[in-house]
């Protein structure tokens, strides 16, 4: 895959980032080091650039029915500036991936891409359920899907002869995550008169940040208060030196941090702890069940409700290492006795709790928290303990 560069790429360049391919992009993993970029937003403020992260506009008159079609949450539940954690699912039920659906104020054109902010501004009139329109929604995939996305949502909705226009303006975008204890004051600082801090968690709303016409929404992937800006990507440079230069100067981290972090919290790596080909699993398995609204006449249904009915033989959850040695993708879990009840698909060392720790999916008969399990690292049964994530109480 051809790697696909950020908007701040030089930018980071120029600061020193070091870089890694992530779902054909080239991204920061670290600028100092995880450890000081993971305390950072522990302990402060750190600013992430994600502009790996798709964006897929949705609006026209049916596009509340193609969304819902298509994601296993329900659409109909939010109001313009509100937003949902979902996952896609294919006829078995199996997760193709993982997103946030954002509803837009109504009206808002898709096709516009990040021109379209314009628009947004209707949701600092306190006016957003008046109807203005069609309704219209932003969705992000995980890096590198964004095409396979377009391509599923364009083919279902001519499939089901729906009228809704659907645009990828991934390229239009450029998505930073601010995140920490201080990330609401960074917020303030950055948006005057916009007070994008009384948000509510998974709320959003057209804010100037750095002066720049931007959607910011109360969301995260760390497990510490924080926001996520999008903005042109034309303009990303002036926004990411709002928070990363004097005087706000909060951390900038990579990717390094971003794993560390998300790994504490017992939150999914699409691509990793989920993957249609290599790790097939269903939202039952991974522990979002509370994302599957049976309401809803979505792709993979009727396969969800059986599985719900019957229980899954899977259950993704944390292991906490009682001996030396960092768990990693892949390795083993065992009973102790060399039987093999399941295997982790990620692991680092906890830089908060300074202990070795991992996800994956065990047997449902060791999955309980508190249950004794080894992890075999380089052919060593190392003793451990399940946890139910999160492993840090956030």
């Amino acid at each position: 895959m051809t790697d696909r560069l950020p908007p701040l790429h030089d930018a980071h360049d120029e600061r020193g980032a070091k870089f890694t391919d992530f779902g054909g992009w080239q991204m920061p993993v670290e600028f100092d080091s995880i450890r000081t970029e993971h305390a950072a937003v522990r302990e402060s403020v750190g600013v992430f650039d994600v502009s790996h992260m798709g964006e897929i506009e949705v609006s026209g008159p049916d596009a509340t029915e193609l969304l819902n079609r298509l994601t296993t949450n329900d659409v109909r539940a939010l109001d313009p500036g509100d937003s949902q954690y979902a996952a896609i699912t294919n006829e078995d039920g199996v997760m193709l991936d993982d997103t946030v659906v954002y509803r837009l104020p109504d009206g808002t054109a898709a096709g516009e891409g990040a021109a379209s902010l314009a628009d947004l501004d209707a949701t600092r009139d306190g006016d957003l359920d008046a109807p203005s329109g069609d309704p219209a929604y932003l969705f992000v995939p995980n890096a590198g899907h964004d095409g396979q996305m377009y391509d599923r949502w364009t083919a279902h909705r001519d499939e089901w002869g729906l009228d809704a226009t659907v645009a990828n303006a991934t390229d239009d975008w450029a998505m930073l995550a601010v995140q920490g204890p201080d990330a609401a004051d960074a917020l303030d600082e950055a948006t005057p008169g916009d007070r994008v801090v009384g948000l509510s968690k998974f709320e959003a709303a057209a804010a100037a940040v750095a002066g720049t016409e931007s959607w910011v929404a109360r969301t995260g992937y760390t497990g510490e208060d924080g926001f996520e800006v999008m903005c042109p990507a034309d303009a990303a440079e002036s926004v990411w030196a709002a928070f990363a230069d004097a005087p706000l100067e909060a951390q900038p981290c990579g990717l390094g941090a971003r794993d560390t972090l998300r790994t504490e919290m017992g939150y999914l790596l699409s691509g990793q702890d989920f993957d249609p080909e290599s790790e097939p699993r269903t939202p039952h398995e991974a522990r979002i069940g509370f994302v599957v609204e049976l309401d809803t006449e979505f792709v993979g249904r009727d396969a969800l409700e059986a599985q719900k009915e019957e229980g899954v033989d899977e259950k993704f959850v944390g292991v906490r290492l009682r001996e030396r040695g960092v768990p990693r993708n892949g390795y083993a879990v065992t009973d102790g006795d060399l039987t093999r009840v399941g295997k982790l698909t990620s692991g680092t060392m906890s830089p908060t709790l300074d202990e070795p720790i991992g996800l994956g999916y065990l047997h449902e008969s060791y999955a309980d928290a508190g249950t004794e399990v080894s992890v075999v690292v380089r052919g060593d049964e190392k003793r451990a303990e399940v946890v139910v994530p999160p492993f840090l109480d956030r």
